[in-house]
């Protein structure tokens, strides 16, 4: 009973995040400026991240927690380095 459970609520935790990096691409693509394309990638990455941690949980290996810890740290400076590219116009002083 419990694993019946957790396999659909896995599987309904997939399918809206599926739907939600639907709508952040749907920002990413229409954004009308370029902070809410900055926001939308970083969403994007989140989403990912716990698609790949979803994932981990229904198959039960390990590779796919160390793919999204690697996601995680490369969504975090990207984000930094695209916000800083923003307000002063580079990255590196």
């Amino acid at each position: 009973m419990s694993a019946v459970i957790i396999f659909w609520s896995l599987l309904a935790a997939q399918l809206m995040l599926v739907a939600a990096m639907g709508c952040t691409v749907y920002r990413l693509l229409v954004g009308p400026r370029a902070q809410d394309r900055v926001l939308a990638t970083d969403a994007l990455y989140l989403n990912s991240m716990l698609l790949l941690l979803t994932f981990g949980m229904r198959t039960g290996t390990i590779i796919y927690f160390e793919a999204a810890l690697i996601i995680a740290l490369l969504s975090f400076v990207g984000t930094v380095a695209l916000a800083k590219f923003l307000m002063r116009g580079e990255v590196i002083e």
